[in-house]
């Protein structure tokens, strides 16, 4: 090739900068991040950018570095096939690299001596045995979730015993084509990355084409919340990098002309400006005839081979291509030397990838329609004759060429066997796409069940059960409705009636899915279909049992019970008594020995029916009914050992997330905040489902809340409402749910002194929801509700707001109505029935400023203390002996008692760091002149000739009480309030309240007060 300067001959063998140009800040971050996983501490480092700038060329002249430093790198490449992708891609690549490096025994050994699920994605690794549930996903035996949860931990023991050997850099290539599996495995390893000290994740995609709906986004989004991630946007080079550039591939300084003539065309981005440098004179007019030059100054023998290739994505190998292209394996090689020396191809073990995929995608829009059908007619014949050539999973490559090449009988039958590999390596979401790809094609090709063996209505039931997986409850309905239309009920009664079973289980609304239960239960009372029958009266108990149907929900749960054991159904016996339990317990003080033999009994049924998820489905209800009943301790070792299992089961992402909210609470309750912190965080890490994820951040906001945190409560508790938000309509969100999610708001409204807001949040809540089916939640709202009305009327800004008195006297009755309906059933349930009385009697005392009320509300707050004692619940307990204190100072009883009260609440406020309840219990103590230390009350010191009674004063005064007010604050008479009063004005030079509070504020005496 000739060139302006009679060099580009040269040029055009290199084209690839043999320097590596700039990027010394990505270089740098790169080492901060390895030289920290070094330390043993997390770090993932995202890199997006443009196509053609050089992420590819960054993460190999890294690895390098990391590889002169000791390090194994292990990389792995997202592959663009279709909108569906190969599942787990990257993570197949990076095994048969580690196979390559250390053979089968030697990663074998790695995985603790067996390969398991791993063999799922690289056969060589050995046989596995079949899934309970595969393919159909709702077989009996072990829950179809499992696998997936199993090969996700082995990928993660995998890499922690690689690091355990040494540093690892890890690189996933093209996070854009990422499939939804390869997302979440990724998402999986990032955050539990604490458990992988010295392996550096890095991980490239293109950031221009991130479109607004890219299904990266909300992976980017999510990891970068992580404080271990790093997500960087590789830029351009600039106008003296793009010269060192072209410096480097010529051999010697061009011309400033050349320079900026190629900068200018190729602003910055290196593939292009490597590829205009080859151009010689003539520029291209588009993007795609730059990529093009190179090429088109091959053999055309070359240029027909590298078309071929490009529809087989970025990468193929030698011997299909050999097939596909009708050549010879000595021909391949000849056609393609000159692309591999031209640095258009890139040669490897046993194939050929495209240097850029920019280069594959002109090369394939280079191919004629009809060519290109023709093209991957062949790629699927050679494919389907040998499913070995396939690079990655056979039948997906199949649906993927048949599919593009409008061969739709081909194409159905293909996507249903794809749709069966995706199931067997647990890549459900690829399945999902093949089996809707099924479907979608079903009208079309007119022997379409004879084809796959299958009628319609079953692929649709098995798209229900697969998203169902997916926590795709909406979509999963959707699949199940459809089924339902075309099975033929008298025909299959029994699984018509199984289909409703499990609409009524996905639906949203509660009397939408008992209406769907009834129905089944109208198909199968035939005495025929007993198995179905007792299933579906099951689901029927346990959907009444949240409704305000103890009653009927029981006998339907014995009814279920008695024909289980008749069917000898060990999981629905199972289910059955589960439901009993948790309805049987009473109002008694605790567990009884029934109910506990109820839930030994149904998780042994569990065990034995291989039902994993029920098993743990057990240890909720066993953990959920002892926090009930106050049993604490029990509840949050019950939860442990379910987490336990849920690892052992591979299902600590979905139930496993889901006890750690069980663990939390008792340990919230206990007052055992730090803790409870580290098993939400532990949870929170593990990209719980979506409704998991808002209750465990929910918990998160009650302890924010009590330690006065308020922007990160506000912030977890948005989060939460939100996701509740979207899910709600979709899935069914339980009463408990709803509930603390209300009483939540309430109680972040009021501390953030949002009366009124809080006021209409409780108003709603009270009227939208029902809160009969269960006191264990609804109190709390009671609570959070009177204790918001009670704020209104002794908050003086609040007081005087038009009409605040009247609604908050009108929700108060509306409480009242609620709780005289409330049953109690455990001790927490009575101490909140007490602390409702006795906020209300605060909220009615300040608004009629009746006096006389004051000694009551002391003894129900003292029997309030009492209670919470009983309960083990110090938070509470401490705040009803602060309101017990202070009601009891105001009423001018004997001091003792409230001193007693106010040290015991000011020692637990402190030991919980519950910094609100302590600073006004510290407040009201001074106030009251009680030390609660040991020492002398503590005493603001004087300014501006003040004594530190009067700052107290001026507090209250530029709070806008009056005298009577303060004197009742201070615990002192009104005629010694005005004597302060008159005092603190003539020390100010201050005319009146609102002039001397001024000066306060103008000399910022407040702040000492």
């Amino acid at each position: 090739m000739l060139g302006h300067d009679g060099m580009l001959e040269d040029v055009a063998a290199r084209l690839i900068s043999p320097v590596f140009i700039g990027r010394g800040a990505q270089l740098a971050d790169l080492q901060a991040a390895f030289a920290a996983v070094r330390r043993g501490e997390p770090a993932t480092v995202l890199f997006g950018g443009e196509a053609g700038v050089g992420k590819s060329r960054l993460a190999a002249e890294f690895a390098g570095h990391a590889r002169a430093e000791g390090a194994r790198v292990l990389t792995g490449g997202c592959l663009e096939l279709g909108a569906e992708g190969l599942p787990f891609a990257p993570f197949t690549a990076v095994l048969r690299e580690l196979v390559r490096d250390a053979g089968v025994p030697g990663v074998i050994e790695l995985l603790g001596g067996h390969a398991g699920e791993m063999a799922r994605l690289l056969p060589d690794l050995g046989a596995t045995e079949p899934e309970a549930g595969e393919l159909a996903g709702a077989g009996a035996g072990a829950y179809p979730g499992e696998g997936r949860g199993r090969l996700f931990e082995q990928m993660l023991t995998l890499l922690e015993q690689l690091g355990e050997r040494g540093p690892v850099m890890l690189v996933i290539e093209d996070l854009h084509w990422a499939d939804r599996s390869t997302r979440e495995l990724l998402s999986f390893l990032v955050n539990n990355q604490r458990a992988l000290p010295g392996v550096l994740i890095i991980g490239t995609f293109r950031s221009d084409e991130l479109h607004r709906t890219h299904p990266l986004r909300p992976l980017l989004a999510e990891l970068g919340r992580l404080a271990w991630v790093q997500r960087a946007e590789l830029p351009r080079l600039t106008r003296g990098e793009t010269g060192e550039l072209l410096a480097a591939i010529a051999g010697r300084e061009l011309e400033p002309a050349r320079v900026d003539g190629v900068f200018a065309r190729s602003e910055g981005n290196p593939l292009f400006a490597e590829e205009l440098l080859g151009c010689g004179d003539e520029l291209p007019e588009s993007l795609r005839d730059l990529v093009l030059v190179r090429v088109q100054q091959l053999p055309d023998a070359t240029q027909n081979v590298l078309r071929v290739a490009s529809a087989a994505g970025e990468r193929a190998g030698h011997t299909l291509l050999s097939a596909v292209s009708g050549l010879g394996d000595d021909d391949v090689e000849k056609a393609l030397r000159p692309a591999v020396a031209a640095n258009v191809l890139v040669a490897d073990t046993d194939g050929y990838a495209f240097r850029h995929a920019l280069i594959r995608e002109a090369m394939y829009e280079d191919l004629l329609p009809g060519e290109r059908g023709r093209v991957h007619v062949r790629y699927a014949e050679a494919i389907a004759a040998d499913p070995s050539l396939a690079a990655g999973r056979a039948a997906i490559q199949l649906a993927h060429h048949w599919y593009t090449a409008h061969d739709l009988r081909h194409a159905l039958a293909s996507a249903w066997q794809a749709a069966a590999e995706a199931n067997r390596v647990f890549a459900y979401a690829e399945q999902l796409a093949m089996l809707a790809k099924v479907s979608e094609l079903w009208d079309k090709v007119p022997d379409a069940a004879e084809q796959i063996g299958t009628s319609h209505d079953r692929v649709l039931e098995q798209a229900a059960q697969v998203a169902r997986l997916l926590n795709e409850d909406e979509q999963s309905r959707a699949f199940v409705s459809a089924a339902l239309r075309e099975i033929d009920r008298d025909a299959e009664p029994g699984r018509a009636a199984l289909l409703l079973e499990l609409r009524g289980r996905l639906r949203p609304d509660l009397q939408d899915a008992v209406a769907d239960l009834r129905e089944a239960l109208s198909l199968v009372g035939d005495g025929q279909h007993e198995r179905e029958r007792a299933a579906v009266l099951a689901s029927l108990a346990t959907r009444l049992r949240k409704t305000n149907a103890a009653g009927q929900a029981r006998a339907t749960a014995l009814q279920a019970l008695e024909l289980a054991e008749q069917t000898r159904d060990l999981a629905t016996q199972a289910s059955a008594l589960n439901t009993l339990a948790g309805l049987d317990h009473g109002d008694g003080p605790g567990i009884s020995d029934t109910e506990l033999d109820m839930l030994a009994r149904a998780r042994s049924l569990a065990i034995r029916a291989g039902d994993h998820n029920l098993v743990l489905n057990t240890s909720i209800s066993e953990s959920h009914l002892l926090e009930g009943l106050g049993e604490h301790e029990r509840a949050a070792q019950v939860a442990r050992d379910g987490i336990a299992d849920a690892a052992r089961y591979g299902l600590a992402r979905t139930q496993g997330t889901f006890l750690a909210i069980n663990v939390a609470e008792p340990l919230y309750a206990l007052g055992r905040w730090d803790e409870a912190t580290e098993v939400l965080e532990r949870a929170l890490a593990l990209s719980a489902p979506p409704r998991t994820h808002a209750c465990l951040q929910g918990v998160a906001t009650a302890i924010a809340l009590a330690r006065g945190e308020l922007a990160e409560a506000d912030s977890l508790l948005a989060s939460a409402i939100q996701l509740f938000s979207e899910l709600r309509g979709r899935t069914y969100l339980h009463i408990e749910e709803n509930l603390s999610a209300a009483q939540l708001r309430i109680e972040l409204l009021t501390a953030q002194g949002r009366y009124h807001e809080a006021l209409t949040a409780a108003e709603d809540s009270i009227r939208r929801y029902d809160l009969q089916p269960s006191p264990r939640y609804a109190w709390p709202l009671l609570v959070a509700a009177a204790r918001a009305a009670a704020e209104i009327t002794v908050t003086p800004a609040a007081a005087r707001a038009a009409g605040s008195a009247d609604a908050a006297g009108e929700l108060l009755g509306a409480l009242d109505a609620e709780a005289g309906k409330l049953g109690r059933e455990g001790p927490a349930e009575r101490a909140y029935q007490l602390t409702y009385t006795a906020e209300v009697l605060r909220a009615r005392h300040a608004a009629a400023g009746a006096p006389a009320s004051l000694a009551e509300q002391a003894a129900v707050w003292e029997q309030a203390a009492a209670a919470w004692e009983q309960a083990r619940e110090p938070y509470p307990l401490a705040t009803a002996l602060f309101r017990a204190a202070e009601a009891a100072l105001a009423s001018g009883g004997a001091k003792d008692a409230p001193a007693t009260w106010l040290r015991r609440a000011a020692e637990i406020s402190a030991d919980l760091r519950a910094r609100p309840l302590g600073a006004a219990v510290a407040l009201l103590a001074r106030r009251a002149r009680i030390p609660t230390d040991g020492t002398a009350a503590a005493q603001p010191p004087p300014a501006a000739g003040l004594t530190p009674r009067e700052l107290e004063v001026l507090r209250l005064i530029a709070a806008g009480m009056s005298n009577a007010r303060i004197a009742s604050e201070l615990f002192i008479s009104p005629k010694t309030a005005s004597v302060h009063v008159s005092n603190i004005m003539s020390k100010l030079g201050a005319a009146s309240r609102g002039e001397a509070a001024a000066t306060a504020h103008k000399l910022r005496l407040l702040e000492e007060a």
